[in-house]
């Protein structure tokens, strides 16, 4: 079985934590905050903006997973987060002489910057109209060209228990363009996700530079409001979302379904109808 290291082990480190040492991986989960983590998971309080190695980083590494989040918006953080402390990080790999059997660095479909509800995989031109996206490619390469073995998951809108963003947008009426695609993953679909890339790397398998995480159905995104809405028995109204989305996009995820993974949540209704019955969002 292997040592695996999730730096950056929220919710979707800890789900991939859990459902790792359910198959005999020993695994380490590293926090900036001492956040108890899943039972039996070794915690590590440390934090990726420091160049030296935590002294007791572990003396195994065979996968790194790279799940990080920016602490705060704006582009200083994401640099901070995803390009700089990757990289010590990496140095940490170097301090302790080890060499991985693969990086994962977990990325986001934000990198793309198509916006006419066109298709994309991971052959797509990448060509992102904001600094997060282009600061995440940044990373992207740094993974790939770091000297370790690396693939990223470029991660599409992720949902689950105690994240109700559409929720609420629905409970307020709001309404989106017609036909603005959007794409999303549940956690726990993008949690065996890493797993599936793990499991595949221990059998021998000979990983690509990147996949996309998403579900079977991308969907616009008023579509998924109008379902929302109607599943909690709520009149539309013509409040505006809180949050304008870039892009117009639908993420294919046969590369990923290529190596045998399946979503659990193969779209929006069956994911959100769970939530919904679970009042979990």
């Amino acid at each position: 079985m292997a040592q695996v290291v999730i730096v950056g082990c929220g919710d979707v480190g800890s789900r991939l934590a859990a459902q790792l040492q359910q198959v005999g991986h020993t695994v380490t989960g590293v926090r900036r905050s001492a956040v108890p983590l899943p039972a039996g998971v070794q915690a590590l309080q440390a934090d990726v903006g420091v160049a030296a190695c935590p002294a007791d980083w572990p003396a195994q590494v065979d996968y790194l997973v790279y799940a990080v989040a920016a602490g705060a918006g704006g582009e200083a953080a994401y640099q901070a987060a995803y390009v700089e402390g990757l990289r010590n990080v990496l140095g940490w790999l170097a301090q302790r002489g080890q060499q991985l059997k693969r990086l994962l660095f977990v990325s986001s479909t934000g990198v793309y910057g198509q916006s006419d509800g066109q298709w994309v995989d991971e052959t797509s031109p990448s060509e992102p109209a904001g600094y997060s996206g282009r600061i995440l490619l940044a990373a992207e390469q740094l993974a790939l060209e770091s000297g370790q073995p690396a693939s990223w998951l470029r991660l599409a809108g992720i949902y689950g228990p105690r994240r109700g963003y559409l929720l609420k947008q629905a409970q307020s009426g709001a309404r989106a363009e017609p036909l603005q695609f959007t794409n999303r993953i549940h956690a726990d679909d993008a949690a065996n996700l890493l797993a599936t890339l793990i499991a595949q790397a221990e059998q021998g398998a000979a990983l690509e530079v990147g996949y996309l995480g998403v579900d079977d159905e991308p969907a616009p995104l008023d579509e998924v409001l109008a379902w929302l809405r109607a599943e909690l028995g709520i009149a539309a109204g013509t409040g505006e979302l809180a949050k304008r989305r870039a892009g117009s996009k639908r993420c294919s995820n046969q590369r990923a379904r290529a190596l045998g993974w399946q979503p659990q949540y193969p779209s929006y209704r069956e994911g959100y109808r769970v939530l919904l019955a679970q009042n979990a969002l």
